[in-house]
């Protein structure tokens, strides 16, 4: 059913909601850019329309509502430890269509991934509703439209901003209470359907094609470009890994809490392990890890998609303005050197 409200209306509507749940959305916080007199938008708990940031992309994505860059998994003494503790509400959670796209990407890291399922993951991914901000015209950096991430019907409410009121189109039952007596509309989302980026993926045809692509010269350029940093990742709407910590409270090292932290496979030192083997030493050899897992290994253990959604946050926080967009096409072009020296 379809509705239109005025921004007084949905604030009504959000306060209402706020008994059952939290509502997270991008939002503007001013002069917190990384650069001098810039904003920074990324999510946050909002209780107004006004709040949600919806004329410009987010800096960071919404997986950091279910998995921040900190969190802490479990408090301890000698004898025991605890369970930390997640909301007890429900989640309520404005996302575009590329985001609602990672989160399933995500969800088979963290809960079908060999089996094994993550519980702090899973109990806050149990809590999610989806409101789908409608996204027609997409920014200079997207190529959602490529990996086929531009749409999605997987939502409970989707929203289209206007002038002072919000077009929804309400899926989800347990919403259609809070629009009772709201003016009725035919309001469907539409979607953007042409990229001022596109990519095109390019197929790796057999183990020995990927085999030489590994060792191809063209990785070494980042070497010189790539400074490591892991601003790529963390901005990533995919990227699921992480390391643990324990924070000792005192002198007593029986007492403390366990944090996991956001980690990045382009920071040096990442694959180090027990008896001081270490692996993927170059940035080079980092940056062809992380292209190729979002452009072949995802797809290829999972079967269906790969795992970039073309939401271009890499390529807008990269300090060495770094294209992932690029360094595919410098992919294939490597794939067809490589298949048409094999054709010889």
């Amino acid at each position: 059913m379809g509705y239109k409200v005025s921004f007084e209306e949905a604030n009504k509507i959000f306060a209402a909601l706020q008994d059952e749940y939290e509502i997270w959305a991008p939002k503007r916080f001013v002069g917190k850019g990384r650069y001098s007199d810039t904003d920074m938008i990324k999510y946050d708990k909002i209780n107004t329309v006004e709040e949600i940031e919806y004329m410009d992309k987010s800096d960071f994505p919404a997986k950091e509502v279910l998995s921040p860059i900190t969190e802490s998994l479990f408090y301890f003494t000698e004898d025991e430890y605890i369970e930390s503790k997640a909301t007890g509400k429900k989640l309520l959670i404005f996302m575009r269509p590329c985001d609602i796209h990672a989160q399933h990407h995500q969800e088979k890291i963290y809960l079908s991934n060999g089996g094994f399922e993550d519980m702090y993951y899973k109990r806050m991914n149990e809590k999610v509703k989806i409101v789908m901000m409608e996204c027609t015209t997409g920014w200079d950096t997207c190529f959602c439209v490529s990996m086929g991430t531009n749409k999605s019907e997987d939502y409970s409410m989707a929203v289209r901003f206007g002038e002072g009121e919000l077009s929804l189109d309400v899926k989800d039952g347990a919403f259609a209470p809070y629009f009772e007596g709201k003016n009725e509309s035919g309001f469907k989302p539409e979607y953007v359907e042409k990229n001022q980026l596109t990519v095109e993926v390019p197929e790796i045809p057999n183990k020995e094609v990927l085999t030489k692509l590994k060792n191809h010269p063209m990785w070494n350029e980042y070497n010189k470009r790539c400074i490591s940093c892991g601003a790529c990742t963390v901005a990533c709407s995919t990227c699921t890994c992480f390391t643990t910590t324990d924070i000792i409270y005192n002198e007593n090292a029986n007492v403390g809490e366990r944090k996991r932290t956001t980690a990045s496979c382009q920071v040096k030192g990442f694959s180090d392990m027990a008896g001081g083997m270490s692996f993927r030493n170059t940035a080079g050899d980092r940056m062809r890890f992380k292209v190729l897992h979002k452009f072949h290994d995802y797809k290829e253990r999972f079967q269906d998609y790969h795992m970039c959604v073309g939401c271009g946050r890499c390529i807008d926080r990269c300090p060495e303005y770094i294209s992932i967009a690029a360094t595919v096409k410098k992919m294939a072009n490597a794939i067809d050197e490589i298949v048409a020296e094999e054709n010889k």
